[in-house]
């Protein structure tokens, strides 16, 4: 089976992170995501990265750095994820529905999918040796009425 390239702006200003809970009718729909989406032919995981981000939130992005690539089969596909460490270009800016800001030591509080764990553990245990404070108990996030 043919592995879908993805683009992954990980979105990243003054200790929160932006991300968007997937719709109702597609796959994974419920989970919590960074902004992302497929690679066009030609274009580059980077541009894709930024592309995407303005498409889905309205925010333009500088993308920083990459984040290791991440290869995961789900039962609707096999996905290729290209992760970008990304700032956004006007920090005062707000995101499009249904993306949000959060702070990074919430980021557990938020299911996302099977494919964005090992970053999201990455993001907390960075920020944890940033913040000796951040403990939570909460339920995960899921559900489209959250």
């Amino acid at each position: 089976m043919e592995t879908e390239p993805i683009a992954v702006a990980v979105v990243q200003t003054s200790g929160r992170y932006l991300i968007g809970q997937r719709p109702p009718g597609k796959p994974l729909a419920g989970k919590w995501e960074f902004p992302g989406g497929k690679i066009l032919l030609g274009e580059t995981p980077e541009a894709a990265a930024k592309r995407e981000c303005l498409e889905e939130t309205g925010l333009e992005v500088l993308v920083v750095a990459p984040f290791p690539e991440v290869v995961h089969q789900y039962d609707h596909g096999a996905v290729r994820l290209h992760f970008f460490s990304c700032s956004p270009i006007d920090p005062a800016s707000e995101p499009r529905d249904p993306f949000r800001w959060v702070e990074a030591a919430e980021l557990g509080d938020y299911e996302f999918p099977e494919a964005n764990q090992s970053l999201v553990m990455f993001l907390l245990n960075n920020n944890n040796n940033n913040n000796s404070s951040s403990s939570s108990s909460k339920k995960k996030k899921t559900g489209i009425s959250e």
